[in-house]
């Protein structure tokens, strides 16, 4: 009787320790959804403000079409690149399509902003450098908020691959989040924009 008593107590202390496991697999996981969360504020913060960039620019742009459709065009992309990333930011192939959609959305403004020097009066409007304060700001605000993100995935994914929580991991489907990379390490400045 003892000893199977004995053997009951292991048995619920195994069930415990899993259940523990498990928890922290979840509270992980959420941590990496809120520090998605945080991202999709800032993204959204920045996809808004594009449109207007847009405006700004096209009367002094006019000839320029083809940059303008560009910016555009990478705007809807990353918009619809975030929506899909939001709705499951563990899903690798989702932050990886965002990854790329907000690395092409930052090349077409960063094309931009260089025909931009060309134009004087452009240059010197006022609402020119109130969104490149504002487009700078936020891509300050999206690298520090993909920080946290990244920690913690990377945290999640520590979890999901260590033993034994790799075994509770496995049984219930945990699999490893994808880092957001908007771009590659060479690109990662803020774009340099002077309209002075």
């Amino acid at each position: 009787m003892g000893g199977f008593l004995g053997f009951l107590a292991v048995i619920a202390a195994i069930v415990v320790y899993a259940i523990s496991l498990y928890n922290r697999l979840v509270s992980l996981r959420n941590r990496v959804k809120n520090g998605f969360a945080q991202i999709d504020v800032q993204l959204t913060r920045r996809h808004d403000l594009i449109p207007n960039l847009v405006e700004a620019v096209k009367g002094y742009m006019a000839h320029e079409r083809g940059t303008l459709e560009d910016v555009v065009n990478a705007r809807n992309a990353a918009v619809t690149g975030l929506k899909a990333a939001a709705a499951d930011p563990t899903d690798p192939e989702a932050m990886k399509a965002l990854s790329k959609a907000e690395g092409q959305l930052s090349g077409a403004l960063g094309r931009l902003f260089a025909l931009a020097e060309a134009y004087p009066d452009l240059k010197a409007n006022e609402n020119m450098m109130q969104f490149q304060e504002e487009l700078s700001t936020t891509e300050n605000k999206v690298a520090f908020a993909r920080q946290a993100f990244n920690d913690a995935v990377m945290n999640f994914n520590n979890a999901v691959e260590s033993f034994p929580s790799s075994v509770v991991a496995g049984m219930f489907s945990f699999q490893q989040a994808e880092f957001l990379e908007i771009e590659g390490p060479e690109k990662r400045e803020v774009p340099k924009v002077s309209f002075s």
